[in-house]
């Protein structure tokens, strides 16, 4: 393109097509010397960054003067300040690399790439408002229960809690509006629930689904804890499962009873793992087909096809009356107490049914004594 002289030395303009509308507009350049160098740069389009040719000069003359970067030097100093910002992204992956021990990376990779980077991803955590987590709270609750919610914001509350600590970034100046969450909610089936979804369970031609939900009922176990189960942990000559890695922490050994026992020996061996994913892998999504057969059993959806299972077993031991909170804590592999303690108004239940039907048999016997006395006084 041909160039064209302006009234001021040094700078002059090109004619080229205008940014963002019709017709051409004039791109200003500056020429000066530097260190014996002749370098031309650019100063600007006419239109779209409002250049003049005054203002061209004067960009010019700090050039000359060391006032002023080039274009190229301010763009570098731009990269090496965005490759110092502690982006949300960033953290992310220093907590990760940094706590390689924590047991929940794949459920915390799949909550982040979900939720927290579509949201924050490029953003520091300093410049977060809480309207910014406000709207996605909201927005995570109109697809995720509260528990969920609670646990997605907890994640980003600590990674960023993480990069204060390393003091790699600014906090929040605000405090995370946590969800309420009944943590105490128990999920239990009628004899005729537990009934018709037994039955749906053995019409079903999904190959683990089933099965995985027969093992929760028979033995309390986890969903992560039955993905996790090898066949080498089953003995059953001890009676004994062996459960690795458990969310209460160390290992545990529960008893086999005959029901998992009768369920495992008639299952296929096809891998190392009880329950393998479909190429013999050790984790796979069931949760749509869980969530079928709890549909076709005609149960409630708030009913959680496989941890609301878990539920049942603790609720039925519970409310036998022949199972102690201590037995049924170890049960459930549950490290605080206090956590088993949701099942004991069951306990309590049959407690008071028994005492009830003692005093009842007491005023039968009673009653009966008095029948007798008056049937002797009127002989």
């Amino acid at each position: 393109m041909k160039r064209a002289k302006t009234k001021y030395p040094g700078v002059f303009y090109r004619e080229t097509k205008r940014l963002g509308g019709r017709g051409v507009e004039k791109v200003y350049y500056v020429v000066f010397k530097k260190d014996g160098k002749v370098i031309e740069e650019k100063a600007g389009r006419q239109y779209a960054d409002d250049m003049t040719p005054a203002r061209a000069a004067g960009i010019r003359a700090d050039r000359i003067e060391g006032k002023r970067l080039s274009r190229k030097e301010i763009q570098e100093q731009e990269k090496e300040a965005k490759k110092k910002k502690w982006t949300v992204d960033r953290l992310y992956k220093e907590y990760k690399k940094q706590n390689p021990q924590l047991k929940g990376w794949p459920t915390y990779d799949s909550q982040y790439d979900l939720w927290l980077k579509p949201a924050f991803k490029n953003k520091e955590p300093r410049n977060i408002i809480q309207l910014d987590v406000d709207r996605l709270r909201l927005k995570m609750l109109k697809k995720r229960s509260p528990q969920t919610v609670k646990h997605v914001l907890a994640l980003f509350r600590r990674m960023v809690n993480f990069g204060v600590r390393k003091q790699l970034c600014e906090g929040l100046d605000f405090t995370i509006q946590m969800p309420s969450v009944d943590n105490a909610k128990t999920e239990d089936l009628t004899n005729e629930q537990l009934q018709a979804l037994l039955k749906t369970i053995d019409k079903d031609k999904h190959p683990l689904a089933g099965s995985m939900m027969k093992m929760a009922l028979f033995t309390g176990l986890r969903r992560g804890e039955m993905f996790k189960l090898k066949w080498s942990d089953i003995k059953f000559e001890r009676g004994f499962i062996h459960i690795r890695d458990p969310k209460g922490g160390s290992d545990q050994m529960i008893p086999l009873n005959d029901a998992a026992r009768g369920l495992l020996e008639s299952m296929e061996r096809n891998s190392e793992f009880v329950f393998p994913g479909l190429r013999g892998g050790q984790r796979m999504n069931i949760g749509k087909q869980v969530a079928k057969i709890r549909d076709d059993a005609g149960l409630s959806r708030d009913f959680r096809p496989l941890h609301g299972l878990r539920h049942v077993y603790a609720s039925m031991l519970a409310s036998s009356g022949e199972v102690d909170m201590y037995t049924l804590q170890k049960l459930l592999t549950h490290k605080d107490p206090k956590t088993t303690q949701r099942y004991a108004h069951l306990r309590d239940e049959t407690l008071k049914r028994a005492s009830n039907l003692a005093g009842s048999l007491i005023q039968k016997a009673i009653a009966g004594k008095d029948e007798k006395e008056i049937v002797q006084r009127q002989e």
